[in-house]
Formats: C-alpha cells, sequence, structure tokens
C-alpha cells in the first residue's frame, strides 16, 4: 500500500510524494547508486525534479542499462517505454539481468535449465539470436497492436525443451510495480458502459458488453474462448469481470502465446513472469490469476534472486 513519503526522506531524495515501502527503499537504492556512478543531476517529469529519474543527455547514451550492454546490444532493436530513463525501469532492469545471459549460449544453457525445467538449449536461430526483447507477434493474433497500444512480453526466449520441441518462453518483468497493467478498456474515458465491467456474468454471456470487443474490436475473447485456458465457473464467481484488475495485462500475454502456439511453429508457448524477490505486492493478482486457470503449469513466476543465484 502507498503511504505518504516521511518528510525527512522527503527533504534529502526528490521522489513522487507516495510510495509503497518497497518502493521506497528501493528508490533510495537506486538514487544513491547513481548518484556515485552516473550524475547527481535530477531528471524531469510533468514540469518536475526527480532524482530516480536520469537526465535527457544520460539517456540518450543508453542509461540506466549497464554501458557494455549498450554496445552488446547493438544487433537487437527494441522499443523503448516511456519511463526507460527512470532508474526504477522494468524494461531496462530486464534488459541488464538477461542480455548477459542470453548473449552468450553456454552461460544460458547452464542458467536458465534451472529456472524453466522445460529448457534444454537456446534456438539461436530464431528472433535474434534465440531472443528479443519487447517482442509481439507482428501478425498481430489478437488484433490490438497499434502505434500506441499493444499487447508485448518484456522478453521472448526461443529454445529447445527436453524432449527436443522448438518452444517460446515470454517473461512480463515488474521491478517496483505493486500491480500489473489494469484493464485499458474499463480505464478510457470513452467507455460510457462500464457499469458492463463490474458484472461478471453480464460480460461472461455476451462479450459484445466488453468495450475490447465493441470499440476496439480486439480478439480477446474470441481467442480466450478457443484456448479452454480459464475456468468458467471460476470466471463466474467473480462479480466484476474477471480481467478488470492486474489479471488484466496476464490474460493478455497468456492469449498471445496461445495464439502464437496455434501457429504451429513453436510446439510450446509458456508464459511467466519474474519480479524482485522484495516485491510482494504483486502476488495477489498472480495469485487470483492461477485461482481462474484451469491448468496452471501454463504460467508461472520467479524472482530476479533466483537468476543472480543460478
Amino acid at each position: 500500500m502507498k503511504r505518504k513519503v516521511p518528510s525527512k526522506i522527503a527533504e534529502k531524495y526528490k521522489v513522487p510524494s507516495k510510495l509503497t515501502d518497497f518502493q521506497l527503499s528501493l528508490y533510495i537504492h537506486l538514487i544513491e547508486w547513481k548518484w556515485e556512478n552516473i550524475t547527481k543531476n535530477p531528471g524531469m517529469h510533468g514540469g518536475r525534479e526527480y532524482d530516480a529519474i536520469l537526465p535527457k543527455e544520460f539517456v540518450e547514451k543508453g542509461y540506466p542499462l549497464y554501458q557494455p550492454i549498450v554496445k552488446e546490444m547493438g544487433n537487437h532493436s527494441f522499443k523503448k517505454h516511456k519511463y526507460f530513463g527512470h532508474m526504477a525501469s522494468s524494461q531496462a532492469a530486464c534488459i541488464n539481468l538477461f542480455a548477459p545471459i542470453l548473449k552468450n549460449s553456454k552461460i544460458a544453457n547452464t542458467i536458465l535449465p534451472v529456472i524453466n525445467s522445460r529448457f534444454r538449449s537456446l534456438a539461436i536461430d530464431y528472433l535474434e539470436s534465440g531472443f528479443q526483447f519487447e517482442y509481439w507477434d507482428e501478425s498481430n493474433p489478437l488484433n490490438d497492436h497499434t502505434t500506441v497500444a499493444g499487447t508485448d512480453s518484456d522478453i521472448a526466449i526461443a529454445y529447445y525443451n527436453i524432449e527436443g520441441n522448438l518452444s517460446l518462453w515470454l517473461i512480463e518483468h515488474k521491478l517496483t510495480e505493486d500491480e500489473f497493467t489494469t484493464c485499458g478498456g474499463y480505464r478510457s474515458k470513452g467507455n460510457k458502459q462500464k457499469a458492463n465491467c463490474r458484472n461478471s456474468k453480464l460480460i461472461l454471456s455476451d462479450e459484445s458488453h466488453c468495450y475490447y470487443k465493441y470499440h476496439c474490436d480486439y480478439k480477446y475473447w474470441q481467442i480466450t474462448n478457443k484456448s479452454k485456458l480459464f475456468n468458467n465457473t471460476k470466471l463466474n464467481q467473480r462479480k466484476k469481470c474477471p480481467f478488470i484488475g492486474g489479471e488484466n495485462q496476464l490474460w493478455r500475454n497468456q492469449l498471445m502465446g496461445y495464439a502464437i502456439q496455434e501457429k504451429e511453429v513453436f510446439k510450446n508457448v509458456h508464459f511467466s513472469v519474474i519480479h524482485h524477490h522484495e516485491n510482494t505486492d504483486l502476488q495477489t493478482s498472480m495469485d487470483n490469476y492461477r485461482d481462474i486457470l484451469n491448468e496452471q503449469s501454463v504460467f508461472d513466476s520467479f524472482t530476479s534472486k533466483d537468476i543472480i543465484e543460478s
């Protein structure tokens, strides 16, 4: 839960006025690292200075990526998130964590089987030498990708599983976030029928009442119904649409994985969340999401500490 930052801390660090305890702790750690290793100058957002944000000239050099990684990533293109220049950028942290492992297939083949028991070896002839940051299938199977929106996985890893089948591992990375991305249709100012979203039986019995369907023509419900991924009894037990909250981002990534597997290039597609081991705020949404799955093995989670200690 977010609460007001103590005045003594606010006097020393330019941080948002409300943060969770974990966010505040990590922000302070990252700010002090930034001051010691990059710059003491704050960055700007919304006309205000923040110590956890990097000045523009450092972002242009690739920070907060570890600088040797910037050079190594020369052949890998990825769409930068809006807040890439934040020291707590999940996207930058994901690249810092995975790039050193995946740029060396021998290292990848040693570490990743510890995390994913299906994993045998990196499939370096697929994606961009076996992996791709900010991955989405360009055939746009969810029909949700535009220049400003769409479902992406922070990283996709192509690999051969223990049976020798070409497989795909989609991973969403979270650092300081206290929730996954919630339903954009429900948040939209253009949605004048938000009461529909608060009635699970209405949405589940007739998907045309969903803003994603009648306004956006996304294929989320079409793929949901086809996939049989979700337990209808559990879905109907929810008062609100089961994907109105933090489960929404998990749902969309899972659907993308299913749609990709349907194309039969990858024999198996699996979806995971990786998060900081001290960030427990995401656990409720992950537990609620697992509860509505028919087969829980299609989704799992692990922590950055698991990777570091492997």
